[in-house]
């Protein structure tokens, strides 16, 4: 999530709040006498915009706090347009766009999906941490498999790839490390997203853009970041403007049985998908 402070007819200043950078900018255009706000979304996935604003004798089409979708790889995509109300008088205009990855919109309610298992068909492995985990899962749906480093690791569902994050090699164990999350984020095509953490650097198989299928190899495991020692980091997620995110229970299909099951901590499971 970033925060972009601009003033109209003063200064133009940018402060970023975000671990990961969001390819979005936003400007403006002059159109006769109206200012009108633009954005270009470079990402591959839709980016939600939420805008606020101060004025003075000036008025916007779009409402204070109101949150935009923008679509991937939108181009000039309207945002908002502004005009002076008494053309005799002087205009001020502050405005602060907060944008995250994602469509914040979408129905994040959990799904009767089944997941393939994010490693090897022929492995077995243990849940290393489950939902709601008392290490690093509080009040999170995410699950961490003890895959050891240099391990293979799939798509547990398709999608498009709209992050790769590879060029990191340090972890410890406190929160702080979190940027040195190596990971992988897969754009599903119910709006969900889904991470894939702690891969060793340069262990990425895709690229930016790319179609997935599932059970496709996308990468190999390691010990990046916010990590105790080696293992895989899965979420299934729908983001918030606020930068929080609402995590969603995966089902996966496991040897032994017919249907997709919830994988439960400390039990050891392999693929049958």
């Amino acid at each position: 999530m970033r925060k972009f402070l601009i003033l109209f007819l003063a200064v133009v200043s940018c402060i970023s709040f975000a671990q990961d950078s969001i390819q979005l900018k936003i400007y403006r255009e002059n159109v006769g006498k109206t200012f009108v706000l633009y954005a270009d979304n470079d990402e591959h996935a839709p980016v939600s915009v939420e805008y606020s604003f101060t004025a003075e004798n000036m008025s916007s089409s779009a409402k204070d706090k109101s949150v935009t979708v923008i679509p991937a790889l939108a181009k000039k995509f309207l945002l908002t347009e502004l005009q002076s109300i008494d053309p005799k008088k002087g205009t001020r205009f502050n405005y602060t766009a907060y944008y995250v990855l994602g469509d914040v919109n979408i129905d994040f309610k959990e799904k009767d999906i089944a997941y393939t298992l994010p490693f090897a068909k022929h492995k077995k492995h243990s849940v290393y941490q489950g939902y709601n985990g008392k290490f690093s899962h509080q009040n999170a749906n995410s699950i961490d498999f003890s895959l050891q480093n240099g391990e293979q690791v799939f798509a547990a569902r398709e999608g498009t790839i709209v992050q790769v994050i590879i060029n990191n090699n340090k972890n410890c164990i406190t929160k702080d490390c979190a940027r040195f999350n190596n990971k992988i984020t897969i754009l599903h095509n119910d709006g969900t997203l889904a991470e894939y953490v702690h891969l060793k650097q340069n262990g990425s198989t895709v690229q930016i853009g790319e179609q997935v299928s599932q059970g496709q190899l996308i990468g190999y495991s390691g010990n990046t970041g916010w990590t105790k020692g080696p293992h895989l980091h899965f979420s299934v997620f729908a983001p918030k403007i606020d930068g929080e995110r609402n995590y969603i229970k995966t089902k996966f299909m496991v040897t032994g049985n017919a249907n997709p099951i919830y994988v439960e901590e400390k039990k050891q499971y392999s693929r049958s998908l």
